[in-house]
């Protein structure tokens, strides 16, 4: 009981992250350069502070560190300039889609063996986030931004695999693209009020740094299958509380492309009959 109620905070914390971009973005209170670079130093901020408690920030070593920091940035930029236009849900949902389908691809690259159950999930995946962008037409900048978010993450997340401490290499991946994001800030100084930053600091300090340490704790309890079926609430409840919220309310061509694209994944993730 008490690990379905961590994960149910885990995954309205990343929710939450798409809520938060909506309103500090979506309603101009911040540029999404500055929401980025703030929910990036207030994310190592606590990452680095709950390694300091632990009893020591260890250098993890360099494998997987550059592509980690790449990643990381491209998940953050993108992330916060798809929501300029983008609802909480659809950019969720996205997000979610190519990040799933980054990281099949990246299986398919390192020569794992893919099922055809993996392979038929992904490609449902894909059905779904065809249809949820082809309605619009037009030039798509928002869901391109987020997709490219979705593949920042992906990279950031098959770079994390076999990190023997998953704590200490995700501070350090923080830490280490703070100075990028310093350096585009002052490139793109943009603009920020007060509510604006408020927003950001929660979101990277909050529901990021803390978010992505809780994860890592229940990832373990959960196993790959469990964790990876966890997150197909997350664009749900993106969507449910940017109802709630915003006043955004999700069209039909939506709740379609959320059956596909969680459908598939649920499909991709669910575990192998052991004979």
């Amino acid at each position: 009981m008490r690990l379905l109620a961590l994960a149910c905070i885990v995954m309205l914390a990343f929710a939450a992250n798409s809520v938060l971009n909506r309103l500090g973005v979506g309603a101009g209170l911040i540029d999404p350069v500055n929401f980025a670079v703030v929910r990036l130093a207030s994310g190592a901020a606590v990452l680095g502070a709950l390694l300091l408690v632990r009893g020591g920030s260890r250098w993890p070593g360099w494998q997987g560190r550059l592509p980690g920091v790449a990643g990381l940035l491209i998940y953050l930029f993108g992330f916060s300039a798809a929501y300029l236009a983008l609802d909480a849900g659809t950019g969720a949902l996205i997000l979610f889609g190519v990040v799933q389908i980054t990281m099949f691809a990246g299986a398919l690259w390192s020569g794992e063996p893919v099922p055809a159950r993996r392979i038929g999930g992904a490609v449902l995946a894909l059905v779904g986030l065809a249809l949820l962008l082809s309605p619009k037409g037009g030039a798509l900048l928002p869901e391109a931004s987020m997709a490219l978010a979705g593949i920042g993450w992906g990279i950031y997340s098959l770079a994390g695999r076999g990190q023997k401490d998953a704590l200490a290499a995700s501070a350090w991946n923080f830490m280490l693209a703070l100075p990028v994001g310093l350096i585009v800030l002052a490139v793109w100084p943009g603009h920020w009020t007060a509510a604006g930053l408020a927003l950001a600091v929660l979101s990277g300090a909050f529901t990021s740094g803390l978010g992505y340490a809780l994860w890592y704790r229940v990832v373990p309890q959960l196993g790959a299958g469990r964790a990876a079926t966890a997150q197909l609430t997350v664009p749900l409840i993106a969507a449910l509380a940017g109802f709630t919220l915003l006043a955004e309310l999700p069209g039909p061509a939506f709740w379609l492309a959320a059956i596909l694209v969680l459908g598939g994944v649920a499909v991709a993730s669910a575990p192998i009959a052991r004979r």
